[in-house]
């Protein structure tokens, strides 16, 4: 059965087919010219008894008709059977938009990335005829610290922090997903929130807690931490929480904290108040700012 993360990963794709571009970029990837880039069903009949499903596929699109034919799978883990399925996706996709076609399989680790490079042999022509996966583990998801990617394209936001923990500056790494899921409707960004917390190790969670805000409560969150800080809706020392989650925003961002600025944070008990000053940190030019009226 599909796993709840499985699930969410593909649904970013089907409902985001732009995060496709960046990552075959990360690849190294040449990209044909492009205008758009749109989503399809990934259910591909072919002349058999079998239907086959791809997890999800899109088409690239210029002025003269498709470029480029992409079946992204999720791959959590070694399958036999997919060596089988993975090529009748790419040929029938092949056949349907008569253009060049891709298969990009993204994996959580890399043993299952170096299964699912793994070229699969036709079994026939001199020399036969072969499909090589493009695959992409944590490692060579794109770090996004930038804003101004996190607000365009969010879920690869997303992405970048439920994969890049150890990076040198996985607090700015951090505070761009956060400020990623303010872009979101609330479901949605607590969905995510979880995403990203179960794809951490313990390690790096107390990292992430502290740019939690209090959009991301009340929520029945599929890991063990996330049920226990949020019990009950309410959590002891919120006030204090909520004013790590600022400095750290500040912090990360490089924006300076004068003493009167920390002490007027520190100070405050109001976690309305505080909440707001936590959402204006990822945007503010100066510590200053979050004060204005």
């Amino acid at each position: 059965m599909p796993s709840h993360q499985h699930e969410l990963i593909i649904d970013m794709f089907r409902s985001r087919p732009d995060l496709i571009p960046p990552l075959l970029a990360a690849l190294g990837w040449q990209l044909p010219e492009f205008d758009k880039i749109e989503n399809l069903s990934g259910d591909l009949p072919i002349l058999a008894p079998t239907e086959y499903h791809a997890d999800s596929v899109a088409v690239l699109h210029a002025a003269a008709g498709p470029v480029l034919a992409v079946v992204v799978e999720v791959q959590l883990r070694p399958d036999p059977d997919k060596r089988w399925s993975w090529p009748v996706y790419v040929a029938a996709l092949r056949a349907r938009w008569k253009c060049p076609t891709v298969l990009l399989v993204l994996c959580p680790d890399k043993r299952t990335a170096r299964w699912a490079a793994k070229p699969i042999d036709f079994g026939y022509g001199h020399p036969y005829a072969r499909l090589v996966p493009l695959v992409l583990d944590p490692s060579a998801v794109p770090v996004v610290t930038d804003l101004e990617t996190a607000n365009t394209l969010p879920e690869l936001a997303v992405l970048s922090a439920a994969s890049h923990h150890t990076h040198p500056d996985n607090a700015k790494v951090f505070a761009a997903a956060v400020a990623a899921l303010a872009t979101f409707e609330a479901d949605r960004s607590k969905l995510y929130y979880d995403f990203i917390l179960e794809r951490l190790p313990r390690a790096a969670r107390s990292v992430w807690e502290t740019l939690m805000t209090s959009t991301l409560r009340n929520y029945e969150y599929q890991s063990d931490f996330a049920r226990r800080y949020f019990a009950d809706g309410q959590q002891k020392g919120e006030a204090e929480g909520e004013v790590r989650a600022l400095l750290t925003v500040l912090e990360a961002r490089g924006i300076p904290v004068s003493d009167e600025a920390r002490d007027r944070i520190t100070a405050c008990t109001d976690i309305e108040r505080l909440t707001q000053w936590v959402r204006s940190a990822v945007t503010v030019a100066t510590a200053e700012e979050l004060f204005a009226e």
